[in-house]
């Protein structure tokens, strides 16, 4: 039986309005806007006007402190009150991961590794990250049982010759190291459940397991609709809701989709859809490119990378945390970017970490290092080193953007959704270094 959750969340707006509010207008007199940080006043001028109709009467703004140096940026932030505590987030025991405060220089780069030494597990070399503590054991192996009865038992996820391959992939590692904060494991589930259907979609009709470009987009469409059900007739309803189980991408997206709109509010799940909606176009743009065989360039690649990516699953932080991020907060443009860098650049850790197992398959697996290579005429290992680059050069535009839009937007769920979001990015490292069992690294050192 699952264990208890949250009761149903309820939006944080008129508080979060009411907070924000207060300090904004407190300072409307004197803005420290700096070049730069457009975004950032934006987001803050929505805020203030929703703010001026909502905000107690009484509301003062508490004294302003100057705000520490929380990373090397172009963009300057605004004094904001106590953003020092506020960025550094909770503390006691296991809650190091929860910091929005990174670090200003990266990690000692590892050593390359030794002539014939084993390089499981490694980090690449170069590459900019943020280690995390081991997720909680007997969390990951709560996860993993859960997902693994709910693939079998509730969606017949895969054949039996599957087995191994699904607990190779240790969702449940995965998903315990990117969301420490979760307040229930039956939270975990539900980013869990997502994560393994969208790889059951990406599997079984893009790459490893039958899928092809060819005749994509009908199947996306249909799969798309057990996130965003289709409103028609009652003469053609039950055909469709009939076909929502008759293939397992299918019958895990509606699944897991069903756990996700029980414990969400309406405008998560939408922005959820949203963010699909988007993985599932950069799909069709690499399948295009597959059908005419077109590489590519390197910008182009990455504009597909920046729609086929993980976005949907930082975008759900605050779900699984059991709260909200106000949607209008969420959509602001600094917001976006954040997640939009965010997004980037966990996707191109994909792109590094998989490029053995890529190089492996059949045909010309497009990845950035393969881009790169190609299009500037360069070695493999040039290639793969620039995008080592490219990577680096994206966490740490994600990092500025986000410490400028943390000093300017004090609102206690803006602060810990941009804590999440750090949190799983550096999580997502976490997974791809030690997953063993699909990734080794090139010998380009």
């Amino acid at each position: 039986m699952p264990e208890p959750g949250l009761s149903p969340l309820q939006s944080s707006l008129p508080t979060a309005a009411a907070h924000f509010g207060a300090h904004v207008l407190a300072r409307a007199a004197a803005p420290t806007e700096t070049a730069g940080s457009a975004g950032v006043a934006a987001l803050a001028t929505a805020a203030a006007a929703t703010a001026a109709a909502m905000a107690p009467p009484a509301a003062t703004a508490p004294a302003a402190v100057t705000a520490p140096d929380v990373v090397a940026a172009p963009v300057t932030a605004p004094p904001v009150p106590d953003l020092g505590r506020i960025l550094r987030g909770p503390t006691g025991l296991g809650t190091a991961a929860l910091s929005l405060a990174r670090r200003e220089d990266a990690p000692p780069l590892p050593e390359p590794p030794t002539p014939g030494a084993p390089e499981e597990g490694r980090p690449i070399p170069g590459l900019y990250y943020h280690p995390v503590p081991e997720p909680d054991p007997v969390r990951v192996d709560e996860v993993s049982r859960r997902i693994k009865s709910w693939a079998l038992d509730e969606v017949q996820l895969y054949p039996d010759d599957w087995e191994g391959e699904f607990d190779g992939f240790s969702v449940g590692r995965y998903m315990v190291a990117c969301h420490p904060d979760a307040p229930t494991v039956e939270h975990l589930m539900l980013a869990t459940r997502l994560m393994v259907a969208e790889n059951a979609v990406d599997d079984c009709y893009c790459e490893d397991h039958g899928g092809s470009p060819i005749g994509l987009g009908g199947r996306l469409l249909l799969a798309h609709t057990a996130l965003d059900p289709l409103h028609t007739t009652r003469e053609y309803q039950p055909s469709w809701a009939e076909s929502l189980h008759e293939d397992a991408p299918r019958r895990a997206y509606r699944s897991a989709m069903e756990y996700f709109v029980d414990q969400s509010t309406p405008s998560q799940a939408d922005r959820f859809r949203h963010d699909m909606a988007r993985l599932h176009l950069g799909y069709l743009a690499e399948a295009a490119w597959a059908e005419t065989d077109h590489m590519p360039e390197v910008w182009e690649y990455l504009a597909m990378r920046q729609f086929n990516n993980f976005r949907p699953c930082p975008t759900i932080t605050d779900t699984v945390g059991g709260y909200e991020l106000p949607a209008d907060l969420h959509a602001q443009p600094a917001m976006q970017r954040v997640l939009a860098l965010a997004g980037n650049a966990t996707t191109i850790v994909n792109d590094l970490y998989s490029y053995m197992k890529e190089l492996a398959g059949p045909g010309k697996h497009l990845n950035l290092p393969v881009v790169i290579a190609d299009r500037e005429g360069v070695s493999d290992r040039e290639g793969y080193l620039k995008a080592v680059e490219v990577h680096n050069d994206l966490m740490r535009d994600f990092e500025a953007e986000a410490a400028a839009l943390a000093a300017a937007c004090p609102v206690p769920t803006v602060q810990r959704f941009l804590r999440g979001v750090a949190v799983w990015v550096d999580g997502n490292h976490y997974w791809h270094q030690t997953n063993t069992y699909r990734y080794s690294l090139p010998d380009f050192w």
